[in-house]
C-alpha cells in the first residue's frame, strides 16, 4: 500500500472510531482534527513487525511547538493490510481513545476517574480494557476484580520522577499468553518499564492452557492541571505536532502472532 494510501486509511478508521465516542473528527493533512485543540497524529511504526502496526499521537494543544502528544503504538490483526489497520485503530479507540476522551469530558461515559493513595499526586483515567483470546472471562474478571495500577505504584512513581515532569502520562499494560509462556509489559510515555513489567508479571492474574490476552490504557494527569483546552488555539493553523519520542515493542506483537498461530 502507497504511503498516501496508508495514511488514509487510518486517518478514516480514526475520524470513523472517534464517531463512535461521540467526538467528531475530520482529515486535515497530516493529522485528523478533533473538537477544540485536539488532534491525532498518525506515525508509521518502523520495527519490521509488519504493516499492521502504527503509532497514533494525541495532541493536547495542536499549533503549540511544545504541545503535549501522548502517543501509543497499536497493532491489528486481518487478511489484508486494510483490515489489520482497521483493526489497529478499533483497539486503539476502545482502550487508549476513550481515557483520552473522558480526559477531556470527564463526564465518566468512556472511562473510569480514581485517585490512588498509592500514586500521590496524580490523577488516574483508565479506559475499557480489551480481552481476547480462549476463556477471556476468566483474565477480564480478574482485572474487574484487582487494583492492578497501584500494585505498579512504586515503579510507575519512578518512572513519573523522570524528564516530563508534570504534564500528561500515558500508561499502557499488555498482559497474558498461557502457563508458562506469558508476557507482561508496562509501558510509560511508549517507553518499556522493566520495573513496571517485573511487577506486573509478578501478579496472580488468571494464566490458562490457551492463548490469552489483555490491553489497557491508563492516563495520569498531575492534580490541578486543567484538562484539554475546549476552544480553539487563536489563529492556530494546522501545525505539525511536536515530535516526541515512542519506543517500539521489541518483537511483542510478533510474539504474540507467532504463539495464537501455533495455538491453532
Amino acid at each position: 500500500m502507497r504511503p498516501q494510501d496508508r495514511l488514509a486509511v487510518i486517518q478514516r478508521c480514526v475520524v470513523r472510531e472517534m464517531a463512535r465516542l461521540g467526538q467528531v473528527f475530520t482529515a486535515d493533512g497530516e493529522v485528523v482534527r478533533g473538537p477544540g485543540t485536539t488532534a491525532v497524529a498518525v506515525r508509521d511504526h518502523q520495527d519490521g513487525e509488519g504493516p499492521g502496526h502504527v503509532d497514533l499521537g494525541w495532541v493536547l494543544e495542536l499549533g503549540r511547538a511544545d504541545a503535549p502528544v501522548v502517543w501509543d503504538c497499536t497493532a491489528g490483526l486481518g487478511k489484508t493490510e486494510e483490515e489489520k489497520l482497521d483493526n489497529a485503530v478499533r483497539m486503539w479507540a476502545t482502550t487508549t481513545a476513550s481515557a483520552l476522551v473522558e480526559l477531556r469530558e470527564g463526564r465518566g461515559a468512556h472511562g473510569d476517574h480514581a485517585d490512588h493513595p498509592e500514586l500521590p499526586g496524580w490523577h488516574a483515567v483508565q479506559g475499557p480494557a480489551a480481552v481476547f483470546g480462549f476463556g477471556n472471562e476468566r483474565l477480564a474478571a480478574w482485572l474487574a476484580g484487582n487494583r492492578v495500577v497501584p500494585a505498579l505504584a512504586p515503579a510507575l512513581l519512578a518512572e513519573l520522577a523522570g524528564p516530563g515532569g508534570r504534564r500528561p502520562h500515558g500508561v499502557k499494560l499488555f498482559l497474558g499468553g498461557r502457563a508458562g509462556d506469558d508476557v507482561a509489559e508496562v509501558r510509560v510515555d511508549g517507553e518499556v518499564s522493566e520495573a513496571a513489567s517485573a511487577a506486573l508479571r509478578a501478579l496472580d492474574w488468571p494464566r490458562g492452557e490457551r492463548l490469552c490476552w489483555a490491553r489497557l490504557f491508563v492516563l495520569l494527569t498531575a492534580h490541578g492541571e486543567p484538562p484539554a483546552p475546549s476552544a480553539d488555539a487563536d489563529g492556530a493553523g494546522p501545525a505539525r505536532p511536536a515530535a516526541v519520542a515512542a519506543a517500539r515493542p521489541q518483537g511483542l506483537f510478533a510474539r504474540w502472532r507467532q504463539a495464537r498461530r501455533a495455538d491453532r
